[in-house]
């Protein structure tokens, strides 16, 4: 399907007009100028829809970096919280045990001395 053409508003049209009218040289019929002036037009809504094309563009490419430095944010935070994690098991594993030893070790002693003592 082909869209209809879009017409241009009318400052855009007043602005070719005011371009072809500048621009007439001497002899040109009035049918002349308002071609050149639709012609202005085309351009003038051409390019403006390639400002548009680029703009949103920009603004993908803009939101695409923003959503890559989020992510690349969130895994470094991720990797932080993992390895406190890990740092907080580790140290969490050994605490227990070192407790565990120190207790026999305390417990030895006192058998050893207190028990052995009263033989």
């Amino acid at each position: 399907m082909k869209k209809a053409p879009v017409q241009a508003s009318q400052e855009t049209q007043q602005e070719a007009m005011k371009i072809a009218k500048a621009t007439q040289k001497p002899g040109q019929t009035k049918e002349q100028t308002r071609l050149i002036a639709q012609g202005i037009e085309k351009g003038i809504a051409i390019y403006k829809k390639q400002q548009k094309e680029r703009n949103r563009q920009a603004d993908k490419a803009r939101k695409k970096q923003q959503k890559s430095k989020q992510k690349e944010a969130l895994s470094q935070t991720e990797d932080n919280v993992l390895n406190v994690e890990d740092n907080k098991t580790k140290s969490s594993l050994s605490l227990p045990w070192a407790l565990l030893i120190l207790s026999w070790l305390a417990f030895a002693a006192y058998v050893f001395f207190h028990l052995g003592a009263n033989r």
